[in-house]
């Protein structure tokens, strides 16, 4: 079911660890290089979602570093559910910044064990059963790269813990 201009999965905000915070802002610079006016437009709904989150940003706002712990959790649970990603371009319904997306975005829609068991987007497995579900698990880091890029960036530059695609890009 996944195709351009489908964008359940856009709307939300999700936690993403700081390389894929990295990835995004490398990806905003390198469109800034070749299109200044699109990386602009991300920019100004960066700032605009920032601004509507602020109130109740269970973090710190100048960072934009999550809090911990499980009460920060439960906080963030009920946090913007309803926010579209800063990153989506709203006349296209495409995502400005696909090649440097979160591996949340990366990994959405086949499939993925979680610790809340196996997630699945429900358009691409709409009456699909259990079995069926199961048959299509992707394991999406094998060898758990990601876990030691992410170890890496997090000794090597600025903010440690978890973020939101806004905090990134505004």
């Amino acid at each position: 079911m996944c195709r351009p201009g489908c964008t359940q999965c856009c709307v939300g905000v999700f936690a993403i660890n700081q390389l894929d915070a990295l990835r995004l802002q490398q990806g905003l610079a390198e469109l800034a290089k070749t299109d200044a006016a699109r990386a602009g437009r991300i920019r100004t709904r960066a700032r605009a979602s920032v601004a509507r989150l602020a109130a109740e940003f269970p973090g710190n706002l100048k960072t934009g570093v999550l809090d911990e712990g499980p009460e920060a959790e439960e906080r963030f649970a009920e946090f913007a559910n309803d926010e579209v990603c800063p990153v989506l371009d709203p006349e296209t319904g495409l995502c400005d910044l696909y090649d440097a997306r979160p591996m949340t975005c990366r990994t959405f829609g086949p499939s993925v064990r979680s610790e809340g068991g196996l997630g699945v987007c429900e358009l691409c497995f709409h009456g699909a059963s259990d079995e069926q579900i199961a048959a299509c698990e992707m394991v999406v880091d094998p060898d758990d790269l990601e876990a030691k890029l992410l170890g890496r960036v997090e000794k090597t530059r600025g903010p440690r813990g978890q973020t939101i695609v806004a905090f990134c890009v505004k």
